[in-house]
Parts: structure tokens; C-alpha cells; sequence
């Protein structure tokens, strides 16, 4: 029997916006919609993560740096469309179910006829994948074709089912046509639209058949086929309880860890079914029917920020005393059993309490207190090994996620899925936590790879600033010395300030302080303010004027200069030496002289972060941490509404500047040493703990139970 309450929840769990109206759809029907909504949104969602580990990896592997930048801006159009373009898939969908539930016919969107050669290519790369899909998938499409045709009582041809592949490849298309991305990269998006929102369409089809067979409409159409073989396989293997704990080999070290952690965890014993256990009589219940319990009760525990009160003890108590009442004997959970629940207890209070890690981090892996203690009750060497897959899970969780800005991002939906399907599928078959170790470790790989390639182009670009720094201070240095309190020509101090200083900047950057060509540069420099200087004997300049003009003609060239200013100068140079070897003054305003009394401060010069003045010894403590700081150290800072958790990616000794970068490689904040020790000891920034976490939670929970 159909029960109309499950319609909301399922209705409410999509994130999609206003909604056409839909009175008119049979409320199977809206079932069906909303079960298929959640399953396509879930392959959407799956679709934009990959897609940007693909054209990662596209831009990993161009040619040159027009066609990677080419892919990094079609990531960053992705990312910041990626909602909108669900938005847009979903309203399609839902308003094509009104247009068939008003008798209308349910045409899939298709792209307009025209010349151009890519969208002809996508065209019949669509027709492909929708042919791949009903070879497939086609039998069982037609029987829920069938079913809807019954349900609305009119003829539904199957290529304008809302459901069909050639509907669905519709809506992604249309809502698509925003993206500001090249063909090819299109063509890319069309075939993982294929792989991870139109891989499962029997299993979509399979359930909504099941669902109009199960309410009588049409349940003598022949069963359809088996599942296939791929999605056989992606069920986990489920053991008996008794079979598990009977198979799994206990690690000695792991039991020796327990048992040395059980008289300091006695004081903590009583704390589940308390009333039960005061009976002398009670028996304890054996592991087996224990983990039963618990699966059970993990198919309960809330999402976060749901308003739940999901007590473990006191559930667990629930179900001992309904136990008791069945079998008619008192029960209770055995005392090795408890100390164990008791420790993880402990462990996961730590995490909830634990400020390095994320809030909406916290709140995931909260949910994962039932499943770790069954791992804990099955393999006592979750205490011993490292390596052990559920605590290397949480590890690389822990890990990836520490520098997480915001909710809704590819890691975010990553670790929720991960943290669903353990609490949907584990039961007693550890096998499950290296099915997913493997799945998120190829996962964060390749995250950390991306992100190391742009804090790499950070850092890149921040030791390039700082040497474009050091180069115009050397320039107005050198320029500075030679023009200061001299009285010049102002078409002369003008040239060498905003141009040849030009000269001497790419000379420095390409060639160092060293080299030829700087001081080359310098010398023209000296050859130039000689020449425009009185002379005593007029032949000697002239003789030395031809080298002089070709250096600077080749120096203003190499900079690009506009060729009529190039021009007016020697013009003007020419009378100035004109006026050097004949004594003659020219009344012309521009070879007027000018008082050089203040430094010259070359445009776009910048100066390092300005940082308190030095008030810390060497062996102040906020110094002597900043100083320890290792490039990839997490920190976050806490003088903005929102706190900013941001990693040092670069350490520029020579400008005495630290770059942090967020997790995405993005540069967000810079200091000074004495600036970031001033910012620690005023609690601004605090330094963020990324040890290992099973490894600090047990480590914490030893020291709290020695102390007490």
C-alpha cells in the first residue's frame, strides 16, 4: 500500500527552486518524479566532480600555456555555473512531468539545425549515447513506458517519456547552453553525462516499474532482466554476525592495547542500560546480536543540524529492555562489549570538541560513531595498525578536509556520500572501509595534485613580485645616485625616469646585477649626462656621440617605446648638444633645467607588508613558533566575521614576507615574521593542529584517562 506522507520528505530533500504546477500528475506518478529527481541530481552532482579532475587533467597534460589557461577558466566557468545549471536540468524535468500530466506531449529539447561543425559533432554524439542507453536499457524503459501510458490514460510514445535518455541528454543540453566553454570541452561534459547520470537508468526504470507494479498498474508485464554485472558487484558482500567475528583475524597487539586500557575505562561501566545491569541475574548479550543492534540503530542517526535528540546509551537501553521482553530473560551488554563503547565514546567526544577540524566536518564524521564501534568490536587491531582501512579513512578524511571553506563543494558531497553508504551498507564486512579507502584516496590524489600545481604557480608568482621589487629598488638606487641634487635637463630626467629606467629593469630581472647588459644600461646612463654636460673640447663629444645614440636607439627599442616620443627626445637631445658644443642657449622651454631634489620612486614600485615594529626577542614564544612553521602549515584567522582557514605555501626570506594560500591554491594572506607572531599573540591567528586525527583523538583520551 502507498502511503502519501513519503511523498513530502522526498519532495523537500531536492534543492530545485519553484516548481511548475502538478495537481494534475497522479500522486504515483509524483513518486516516481521525485524518487528519479533524487537519483539524477546525485549523478549531476557526480558528473561536475569529475569533471573537474578531467579537464584537470587536460590542462595537466597541454601543449602550451594559451590551451591550459584555456582549461583552467573552463574549471572556474564550471564551478561557479554548476548550480545553476542543476537548477535549470531539474525545473525541465519537473516542468515536462506537468506538460504530460495535462495531456501535453513531453518533447525533449534538442539543439537548433545549424552549420556549425561542433554543434553537428554534438548532435550526433548525442544520438550515439541514446542509442548506447536503449540497447542497454531499453526493455525495461518500455514496460515503465507502458505503465505511465496506463496511468494518465493516454498513448506516450517512448522518445517523449520525461525519463527517456533522449529526454534527459534535453534538459542537459539546454541547461548547458550558458557555459562559456569551448566544443571540445562539451564533448567532454556529453560523455561523462553518459557515464555517471546515465549509467543507472535501468536501475531508475527497475524501481519505478516496481513501485506502479507493487499499486496495480499493469503487474503481469513480464519481470525485467537481472541487474548487471557491474552493479552486482558495487553491493557490498554481507557476512553473519557469527561468521564475521568467527573469520576475522584479531590483532594480538590490538587486544593487549584493550585490555591494558580496561581498568582505567572501569570507572566509565554502567553508563548504558544502567537499570538492567543492576540485576544479578542479567545475562549479557553476545557480540553478534550487539552489532545487530547497533546496525539497526545506525540506520537512525540523524544528518546534521537536524533537531534530534539521538542518544546512543539510551537507545541501546530501548532495545536491551525490548530484548529482555521477548526472550523473557534479563539482558545487558557484557563488560568488555561496554569498555569498548565506552572508548569510542570518549574518542568521538574529542572529535565533536575538537576546533581544528571543521564545524560542518565535525558534524560527518559524528555520524560515523556507530559504524567505528562496530569496526572496534570486529578488529580490536583498529588500536594498533595504522594502516588499518577504517582509521586510514578517517585520517585521509580528516586531512583533506581540514583547510574546507564551505559547504556544497566536490570534497564536501564526497565525504557525505562516503559517510551515507556507510551508514546505508556496513554491516559486519570491513571490506566496505577499503572499497572507500581506495575510492577516496584516488579522490584526494588527485585534489592534492591540482592543488600543489596552483600553489606551485602561487609561489611561482609571489618570488616573481618579490624579484620585480628588489629590481626597481636597484634601478631607483642606481638612478637616484647618479641624478640627486643635480640641476639637469628635464627632458633628460623625464626619459631616464619614466623609460630607460625600463631598460635597466629588464636588463636586472632577465640577466641579474651582474651581468653585461646592466652594466651596459648603467654605463649609456653616465655616456648621457657626460654628453649633456659642458665640454672644453667640443671634438672629443662628437666623436663619442655616435656610439652613444646607437646605445640608447637599441635600449628604448628593447622596452617598446612609443616611436613619436622616441622621436621627440632626439630631438631634443639633439639641441641639448647641440647648445653643449657651441655655448649657444636656446630659448625652448623643454630643454629647461630642473633641481633634482627628491629620490625617484618608479611607478608600480611595492613595498613589503608593513608589519609592527620589532618588539619580539629571539626567544619570544610567538616568534619562536612562526619561525617553526613548515611550508603546508594550516592556520586560521579570526579577525574577520567568517573565519579564514588558509596554509603556508611560500616563505620569501628576502623580503621577509610568508604567503597563505586557501585550499584551492588561491593566495588570501601575507605577513611579515614579526607580524604573524604579533597576530598569534593577539589570538587573530591561531596555528591549526593536521596530526593525524585518530591518532590525537587516542592519544587525548589516554592522557584524560590516566588523569582521572
Amino acid at each position: 500500500m502507498q502511503e502519501e506522507g513519503k511523498v513530502v520528505p522526498l519532495v523537500g530533500a531536492i534543492d530545485r527552486g519553484a516548481q511548475p504546477p502538478s495537481s494534475c500528475l497522479p500522486l504515483l506518478l509524483l513518486q516516481v518524479r521525485d524518487k528519479a529527481a533524487l537519483q539524477l541530481r546525485q549523478g549531476l552532482q557526480a558528473l561536475f566532480d569529475n569533471a573537474d579532475d578531467t579537464l584537470f587533467e587536460m590542462a595537466d597534460k597541454a601543449d602550451g600555456r594559451l590551451d591550459q589557461h584555456f582549461y583552467f577558466e573552463a574549471m572556474r566557468d564550471l564551478r561557479l555555473k554548476r548550480k545553476s545549471i542543476e537548477r535549470s536540468f531539474l525545473d525541465t524535468f519537473y516542468e515536462t512531468f506537468a506538460r504530460i500530466g495535462q495531456g501535453g506531449i513531453a518533447q525533449p529539447s534538442r539543439e537548433l539545425p545549424t552549420a556549425d561543425r561542433s554543434v553537428l559533432e554534438r548532435s550526433v554524439a548525442m544520438q550515439a549515447m541514446v542509442e548506447r542507453v536503449l540497447s542497454r536499457d531499453g526493455f525495461v524503459l518500455g514496460q515503465l513506458n507502458l505503465r505511465f501510458a496506463a496511468l494518465l490514460e493516454q498513448d506516450l510514445d517512448q522518445a517523449h517519456n520525461p525519463l527517456s535518455p533522449a529526454s534527459l541528454g534535453g534538459y542537459f543540453l539546454a541547461a548547458g547552453r550558458s557555459l562559456g566553454v569551448g566544443p571540445n570541452v562539451k564533448m567532454v561534459l556529453l560523455k561523462l553525462f553518459e557515464r555517471y547520470v546515465l549509467r543507472d537508468l535501468d536501475l531508475l526504470y527497475g524501481e519505478a516499474s516496481q513501485l506502479l507494479a507493487g499499486a496495480g498498474v499493469l503487474p503481469d508485464l513480464p519481470p525485467a532482466p537481472r541487474r548487471r554485472a557491474e552493479d552486482r558487484r558495487s553491493i557490498p558482500r554481507r557476512m553473519a554476525a557469527s561468521q564475521a567475528l568467527g573469520e576475522t583475524a584479531q590483532d594480538q597487539a590490538g587486544q593487549a592495547f584493550f585490555a591494558s586500557l580496561q581498568a582505567l575505562l572501569a570507572p566509565a561501566r554502567g553508563r548504558f542500560a544502567p537499570r538492567l545491569q543492576t540485576v544479578a541475574a542479567a545475562q549479557p548479550i553476545g557480540s553478534g546480536d550487539l552489532l545487530r543492534l547497533l546496525t539497526h540503530l545506525q540506520h537512525y542517526v540523524p544528518a546534521p543540524g537536524e533537531q534530534d535528540d539521538f542518544d546512543l546509551g539510551q537507545q541501546l537501553e530501548q532495545l536491551l529492555l525490548r530484548v529482555s521482553v521477548r526472550s523473557g530473560t534479563r539482558r545487558r551488554i557484557g563488560g568488555d562489549d561496554e569498555d569498548m563503547i565506552n572508548l569510542m565514546g570518549l574518542l568521538f567526544a574529542f572529535i565533536e570538541r575538537d576546533d581544528n577540524l571543521p564545524v560542518s566536518l565535525r558534524g560527518l564524521i559524528g555520524r560515523l560513531h556507530i559504524p567505528l564501534i562496530k569496526v572496534a568490536l570486529i578488529d580490536k587491531g583498529l588500536f594498533s595498525r595504522a594502516s588499518h582501512p577504517a582509521r586510514r579513512l578517517l585520517n585521509e578524511i580528516a586531512s583533506a578536509a581540514i583547510g574546507w571553506e564551505a559547504e556544497g563543494d566536490g570534497l564536501h558531497l564526497r565525504v557525505e556520500r562516503i559517510v551515507q553508504r556507510l551508514l546505508n551498507d556496513f554491516c559486519e564486512d570491513c571490506q566496505l572501509f577499503d572499497e572507500l579507502l581506495d575510492e577516496f584516496l584516488a579522490f584526494s590524489q588527485d585534489e592534492r595534485r591540482r592543488n600543489e600545481l596552483l600553489e606551485q604557480r602561487t609561489r611561482d608568482a609571489e618570488e616573481g613580485r618579490v624579484r620585480a621589487l628588489q629590481a626597481r629598488q636597484q634601478v631607483q638606487q642606481a638612478l637616484n645616485q647618479r641624478l640627486r641634487g643635480r640641476l639637469l635637463p628635464q627632458v633628460v630626467v623625464r626619459m631616464l625616469e619614466q623609460s630607460w629606467s625600463q631598460v635597466l629593469l629588464l636588463a636586472w630581472l632577465k640577466q641579474g646585477e651582474a651581468s653585461p647588459a646592466w652594466r651596459d644600461g648603467l654605463a649609456t646612463v653616465d655616456e648621457l649626462l657626460a654628453s649633456i654636460a659642458p665640454h672644453a673640447e667640443p671634438g672629443q663629444l662628437l666623436e663619442q656621440l655616435p656610439g652613444l645614440l646607437k646605445a640608447l636607439r637599441e635600449g628604448l627599442a628593447s622596452v617598446a617605446l612609443d616611436s613619436a616620443a622616441t622621436r621627440d627626445f632626439f630631438m631634443q637631445l639633439e639641441k641639448l648638444h647641440l647648445r653643449t658644443c657651441t655655448g649657444v642657449t636656446d630659448p625652448d622651454d623643454s630643454l629647461c633645467e630642473v633641481l633634482v631634489e627628491h629620490g625617484i620612486v618608479l611607478e608600480l614600485a611595492e613595498q613589503p607588508p608593513a608589519g609592527p615594529a620589532l618588539r619580539f626577542g629571539a626567544e619570544a614564544p610567538a616568534l619562536r613558533q612562526v619561525q617553526r612553521l613548515r611550508i603546508g602549515a594550516w592556520v586560521e584567522v579570526l579577525d574577520d566575521d567568517e573565519p579564514l582557514r588558509c596554509k603556508l605555501v611560500a616563505r620569501i626570506d628576502s623580503s621577509d614576507r610568508l604567503v597563505f594560500a586557501n585550499r584551492t591554491g588561491l593566495k588570501v594572506r601575507e605577513w611579515s615574521r614579526d607580524g604573524l607572531a604579533e597576530a598569534l599573540r593577539s589570538a587573530q591567528v591561531r596555528v591549526l593542529d593536521d596530526r593525524l586525527l585518530f591518532e590525537r583523538a587516542l592519544e587525548a583520551v589516554l592522557e584524560q584517562l590516566r588523569g582521572s
